[in-house]
């Protein structure tokens, strides 16, 4: 992302029934910090969620529009939206945007049979995985996923791992901090909270 991008960090794990989304509260513009209190995991359903890095309007209007696009179609299949359904709906409406992208990276995921994530570029490429993690702080937060994620963890040890991931990038990527919001998700529905960074 260009130095006047704004950066964020995100991560998403899958574990043995359901999945968590984590995400820094920090927006840096360049060499100014713009707020210490951004939301950048948003529940898309019950069942699904997501979480960004880049530019936070983006986001919002995508997780707005995408949540609507969800609730008709529950509708219309009188049965939950599974997560590749909203990923593919998110893909869609980023590629069709792709002359005048919408600036974000996004990890989309829930469980409606088992848990399964997405991570979308600004362009729409869905690409499947068991955890990701996206924007300027992902090389920090990967090198602590990467070798501690193992499958089918207990949804304490995702949360743990999730917030070690988001602490890891803090301590090193300026453009985040102040704060982590957690969202995960079960069959049972959403669960969210938020932490400082110690």
């Amino acid at each position: 992302m260009s130095m006047y991008m704004p950066g964020a960090t995100a991560v998403g794990i899958t574990f043995d029934g359901g999945v968590v989304f984590a995400s820094e509260k920090r927006i840096a513009f360049g060499n100014f910090l713009v707020s210490k209190s951004t939301k950048k995991t948003f529940p898309i359903t019950n069942k699904v969620g997501a979480a960004c890095a880049g530019l936070v309007a983006d986001m919002q209007i995508l997780a707005l529009q995408i949540s609507a696009l969800a609730k008709i179609r529950k509708m219309e299949l009188k049965r939950d939206v599974p997560p590749n359904t909203v990923a593919k709906m998110m893909s869609n409406m980023m590629y069709e945007r792709r002359y005048f992208p919408l600036l974000t990276q996004v990890i989309v995921g829930g469980v409606v049979d088992k848990p399964i994530m997405y991570t979308l570029d600004p362009l729409g490429s869905v690409l499947p995985d068991e955890y990701a993690a996206v924007g300027t702080g992902a090389e920090m937060a990967l090198g602590v996923l990467d070798p501690q994620f193992k499958p089918n963890m207990s949804k304490d040890e995702a949360i743990d791992l999730a917030k070690r991931a988001i602490r890891s990038a803090a301590l090193r990527d300026s453009a985040s901090g102040d704060g982590i919001d957690v969202l995960v998700i079960t069959k049972d529905g959403t669960e969210e909270f938020t932490e400082q960074i110690k």
